[in-house]
């Protein structure tokens, strides 16, 4: 990486460690057609300037008995940074909580959460979510099936 910019080979080497984070820097270097010294350097060049920003295990959520997907949208009563400050905080805190985004348009939240089927969601709403600060609406949509799941996109 030079100058900031990404180059042809940066972008391979983070096409395959989005697919397999836990390849080998051999083969990784390998698969983009570098020999393993320059490919090691690369990735900590990545690392460094925080295009890599770390490593983490995909869990399967139907083998950790929370194979139900719900996005919750959600519409906060005020918007002025303590609620928003107070509701993230303690939105961050509950382990449901897969992903959570600040929005325009509409509602403020749109939040991605692994529940067990319809009482482990209404468990969720009951005891967690309507307990936090400042709810004025929500909004819920179970998911069917997933079509798609990237963790990153490479330009």
């Amino acid at each position: 990486m030079k100058d900031g910019m990404l180059d042809d080979t940066d972008r391979n080497i983070l096409r395959v460690l989005a697919r397999d984070g836990r390849v080998s820097n051999q083969k990784l270097a390998e698969q983009v057609n570098l020999s393993a010294t320059p490919c090691w350097n690369r990735v900590k060049a990545l690392e460094e300037a925080g295009v890599i920003s770390g490593y983490a295990a995909i869990l399967d959520q139907h083998a950790l008995g929370l194979p139900d997907i719900v996005i919750i949208e959600v519409t906060l009563e005020r918007h002025d940074d303590e609620i928003f400050s107070r509701f993230g905080e303690a939105l961050a805190e509950l382990p449901e909580v897969m992903e959570a985004y600040l929005l325009t348009g509409e509602y403020d939240y749109l939040i991605k959460v692994a529940v067990t089927g319809t009482e482990g969601y209404e468990r969720f709403l009951r005891q967690k979510l309507y307990k936090l600060p400042g709810i004025r609406h929500s909004r819920s949509t179970f998911a069917l099936r997933c079509l798609k799941r990237m963790h990153s996109v490479v330009p």
